[in-house]
C-alpha cells in the first residue's frame, strides 16, 4: 500500500443536492445553451448548504471558454500559445485585505 494521504479522511465523504445539465443533442456550442443554463440558476434557492441568514453557498454553470478568445486575450497581455497546446483558466479568491499588514 501506498503512503497515507494526509489531506483526504472517508469520513467527509458525501453526496451533493444535486447537479443539472443542460447541452444541445447535436453537442453544437450556442449562446441559446447559456441563456437555458442561465434560466435554469435563476429558479434555484441554492446549490448546496445554507445559513441562519438566508444566504447559500452559491450556484454557477461551467462552459467551455472559445479559444479565440483565449488566445486574444493572452496576445494582448504579450503571450503567444501555439494552436495545438493546451490551455487553461485559474480562478482564485483571496483574502481582501493586504497580506502585507
Amino acid at each position: 500500500m501506498g503512503p497515507e494521504l494526509p489531506l483526504y479522511d472517508r469520513r467527509f465523504e458525501h453526496d451533493a443536492c444535486g447537479v443539472g445539465f443542460i447541452a444541445a443533442r447535436d453537442g453544437s456550442a450556442s449562446h441559446r445553451m447559456t441563456r437555458l443554463a442561465v434560466d435554469c440558476l435563476r429558479h434555484l434557492d441554492h446549490r448546496g448548504a445554507k445559513a441562519a441568514d438566508g444566504t447559500g453557498d452559491g450556484a454557477g454553470i461551467m462552459t467551455q471558454v472559445p479559444r479565440r478568445l483565449l488566445r486574444r486575450d493572452l496576445a494582448a497581455a504579450g503571450f503567444s500559445v501555439d494552436e495545438g497546446r493546451r490551455i487553461g483558466v485559474l480562478m482564485c479568491f483571496l483574502p481582501q485585505e493586504d497580506p502585507r499588514k
